[in-house]
């Protein structure tokens, strides 16, 4: 359970004939992170941070979480470009702690993509409810909210539908993939840009009073809800092995893309409480919201009609990092090998796309967003800490790796990155706190009823030693 697997057979895996089609370059990976980065956080966690706990100093807490985000991602970045492979945290946990870690960093990733992925679908559906009712079509609440969301509520049918929408596009092919989400970010950016420009001449300063309302304790649980909103930048890391030039590019598309969105964030964050008081703001449409109060109907139609599109790139770009994920995870034996498999004209891993697609559109179809956000923070948060104790770890053991991107400052930006992120996390509900356990403890049965016995990793080490095999963990 302590065995590290060796970078170097993470490297000749990645390079094996018959894998995953290389196609991406640091432009297609900053558009990935963007696309990801930029949707429910700023299109709808906006609205729940700032009217629940922080108030107008969602401002502030957009820039802790951006703070936490930036060490994170600086460790990453050093992860992604030594170590150009899928499955991110997985595979640089299972390189730097063993395997056990490994699979558990793994099995919190499926909680962070599959039920990030059900966040997003949510409040995907939510825009789509509005743009419907602003040309005078009213969804039945029946078939449009998940159940306890709305009276009568059954299921959310267009968040069920935008799922498998989505994963039908990720099993043709990782190309047409990217082409659609570059469209799809374009559009996004652009009407980000007229909620900065045009709504900052409705900013009226008296709204921003009291600025932290529940003070610093409403701010960093306002962080600790937002967190959702910067999970995309990770997820560049999964689509490794589909990169021309990793080591180049995969720094570039981590550090850029978050870069941009947190400055977006800010901007958005203050020009809409800015605009109205955020005790009135809809949760499930606050910038949409913030313009109807302000009798800008039309405009909160395009703001819509952009969150719609906004969240079709980051839905896109997590269920991509959750097939990934479990095509990592099944290469190494501790998922059986149908999740590996690759589809032999689309290159692309079509079992894993295709089960995580009917999983998220049923939890999506039958879950409230803001639980399903919470619990995706949690597992997001954990894997950044084990990210950031990896590249510590890892100096010491490997420090002759080739290191194409180095964090800087080791370990400062690693301990500050661990402090952080264990902040954030101490602010969640108790409730994440206990759902989050409970994942892990079903993660945890599932490695000791299978993933320990059909390692390949321990296969290996067997064959090449077996009388050390049981005696001491493979360096």
């Amino acid at each position: 359970m302590l065995r590290r697997k060796p970078v170097a057979m993470l490297l000749r895996e990645a390079a094996a004939p018959g894998g995953l089609k290389r196609a991406l370059r640091a432009f297609d990976l900053t558009l990935l992170g963007i696309g990801a980065i930029v949707g429910a956080g700023v299109f709808v966690l906006t609205g729940v941070a700032a009217k629940e706990y922080a108030g107008p100093a969602v401002v502030l807490s957009f820039c802790v979480s951006g703070f936490a985000c930036a060490m994170a991602a600086l460790c990453y970045a050093e992860f992604a470009a030594m170590i150009p492979v899928a499955g991110s945290a997985y595979s640089y946990a299972y390189a730097t702690m063993g395997e056990l870690v490994g699979w558990i960093i793994g099995w919190d990733l499926v909680l962070e993509y599959a039920v990030g992925s059900a966040a997003v679908a949510v409040g995907w559906s939510g825009y789509l409810r509005v743009i419907l009712e602003g040309v005078g079509i009213h969804l039945p609440a029946a078939l449009s909210h998940a159940p306890g969301s709305a009276p009568g509520a059954i299921l959310d049918l267009p968040a069920l539908l935008i799922v498998l929408a989505v994963s039908a596009v990720l099993y043709v092919g990782i190309s047409e993939s990217a082409r659609f989400n570059s469209l799809i970010v374009g559009i996004k950016l652009v009407v980000i840009g007229i909620v900065i420009v045009v709504g900052a001449f409705y900013v009226r300063p008296s709204n921003w009073s009291p600025f932290a309302p529940l003070g610093w304790g409403g701010v960093m649980k306002g962080a600790a809800v937002i967190f959702f909103a910067y999970i995309g930048f990770d997820a560049v890391s999964t689509a490794a092995e589909e990169v021309v030039d990793p080591q180049r590019d995969l720094p570039i598309g981590i550090l850029g893309s978050l870069f941009a969105c947190t400055l977006l964030y800010v901007l958005v964050a203050a020009v809409v409480t800015g605009m109205v008081p955020a005790r009135i703001l809809d949760i499930n449409a606050p910038l949409a919201s913030a313009f109807v109060i302000r009798g800008l109907k039309a405009l909160s139609g395009i703001i819509s009609l952009g969150a719609v599109a906004g969240l079709t790139s980051v839905l896109l770009v997590l269920l991509l990092g959750q097939s990934r994920i479990f095509y990592a995870v099944s290469r190494d034996g501790l998922l059986p090998p149908a999740f590996s498999k690759i589809h032999p004209r689309f290159k692309t891993p079509y079992i894993p796309t295709t089960i995580t697609a009917v999983v998220v559109a049923i939890a999506a179809a039958l879950l409230p967003i803001q639980e399903i956000a919470e619990l995706t923070n949690i597992g997001t948060l954990f894997a950044f800490v084990l990210v950031c104790l990896g590249i510590w770890i890892l100096r010491h053991l490997e420090p002759g790796l080739k290191r194409p991107f180095r964090t800087p400052l080791v370990p400062l930006v690693p301990i500050l990155g661990v402090i952080f992120c264990f902040y954030l996390m101490a602010s969640l509900p108790r409730i994440t706190w206990e759902r989050f356990f409970i994942w892990m403890g079903i993660g945890l049965i599932i490695y000791f009823a299978y993933g320990r016995h059909h390692s390949r990793v321990a296969a290996e080490y067997r064959k090449l030693d077996p009388e050390a095999a049981a005696a001491r963990p493979a360096r």
